[in-house]
């Protein structure tokens, strides 16, 4: 038999890991997205406090991202 020699416990870890990744790397990016246009817009308009706070969010959520994206490597790369 087959399923025999499938470890359940390890491959249900594998799948939880990829769809939390996979859809927490996918909001991050959207939110980066989403304060730097806000960002743009708003200073357009000339309202430079509520610009300068979309900013530091799509700059945090931009530098999350990276961070996800090194982490990610590096978990590759180690095993």
């Amino acid at each position: 038999m087959l399923i025999a020699f499938i470890d359940t416990g390890a491959l249900a870890k594998t799948v939880a890991a990829a769809f939390i990744s996979g859809v927490g790397i996918t909001l991050i990016f959207s939110l980066a997205i989403y304060g730097t246009s806000r960002f743009a817009e708003l200073g357009r308009e000339g309202r430079n406090s509520a610009a300068l706070a979309y900013g530091a969010i799509g700059l945090a959520a931009g530098l999350a991202f990276v961070g996800a994206i090194v982490v990610g490597i590096i978990v590759m790369t180690s095993k």
